[in-house]
Formats: structure tokens, sequence, C-alpha cells
């Protein structure tokens, strides 16, 4: 059985192949987060038959890659990357770190310390729940837009504009409103 531990990032992530029984690394390699290279690593990952994912923060920046191994039958563990840095800590070279280390760590971490946990596939509850968080962050967003037009409007006229305010309605006070003092221009 080979551990691939991962170090996810925003845009690449580094994956390092790790003997359990010698905690060697037998292996290392560097991709972008897109599905192009997604593939390649899987490819790479397939010269060892007997293989488990040990991927650093799998519900975060690693979700997406976690979640496309699981789709393809791969075996996934998320790893806190709490504990990554606790085995990094603890070895030879003390506080370096990088992201071939990190996620070498991640595997001895999901092997060694039993920190890892199985990630499972995600559902239709999952992306109802996205569905959930965008429409609360729309709702949120609208709220704001509203008292920022509110706050407008009572510096721009008297008493200000009535609570219930529609787009319609505020265009239309908009449109009301006329300089009070002198016109002048700057030559």
């Amino acid at each position: 059985m080979i551990l691939l531990g991962v170090d996810p990032h925003k845009s690449t992530h580094t994956a390092t192949a790790v003997e359990p029984e010698s905690n060697q690394q037998v292996g290392t390699m560097r991709i972008e987060a897109s599905l192009t290279d997604y593939r390649r690593l899987l490819a790479w990952a397939k010269r060892w038959p007997q293989r488990k994912w040990a991927v650093e923060n799998a519900n975060g920046l690693g979700r997406h890659l976690a979640q496309w191994l699981i789709a393809r039958g791969e075996s996934v563990d998320d790893v806190p990357a709490a504990a990554t840095s606790r085995v990094r800590e603890l070895s030879r070279g003390g506080r370096r770190k990088n992201d071939e280390i990190d996620a070498a760590a991640a595997a001895t971490v999901a092997c060694l310390q039993g920190d890892g946990r199985d990630v499972e596939p995600e559902d239709h509850t999952t992306a109802l729940a996205l569905l959930d968080e965008r429409r609360v962050d729309l709702a949120q967003v609208r709220v704001r837009t509203v008292n920022q037009l509110h706050a407008l409007l009572r510096d721009l006229l008297p008493g200000g504009a009535p609570t219930q305010l529609s787009a319609d309605m505020a265009a239309k006070l908009l449109r009301s409103v006329r300089p009070a003092g002198e016109r002048t221009y700057a030559a």
C-alpha cells in the first residue's frame, strides 16, 4: 500500500507518495488545479495499484480534488492541517515547510497517527446547502444595498425615503433631486 499525501492550494496541488513501512518518499508530483492535471495525477498514481489518498483540508482547498478522486473510486482521507503541522514539527528538519514536505506529512498523519478520516462522497444535500448559502448571500447583499440607498436618500431628501422602498420609487425619488445652491463652473 502506498499513501499519496496531497498539499492543496488554490491554483496548484502537490502530491507525495510515501511507503508506509519505511516512511520513505517514493515520488512527488505538482499539478495545476485543473481537470486535465487531475487526470495526469491519477495516471501517475496508478503505478501503485494499492493506494490511499490523504488530502490535507479535504473539506476546504482540497475539496474539489478529493471529491473528484472519490467519484473515480479512489479511497480518500481528510487530514487536518494542524495534524500535518505537528508531524512537520516533530520530523527531521524541524520547522522547514514546503509543499512536498506538507504532502508527505499528510500521508504520514493518515497512516501512522490515524488522524485522517474517510471523506464521503457529496450528494444532493451538499448541492442544496451550496444553493442555500448563495441565496442567503444574495439576500444579505440586497438588504445592505437597500440600507445604503436609504442612507443616501436620507442625505438628499428631507425625511428620506419611505420604509417600503421599491426600485421604481427609488429611481423616481433620485430623479427629483436637484442641487440647492448656486451653480458654479470651473474655468
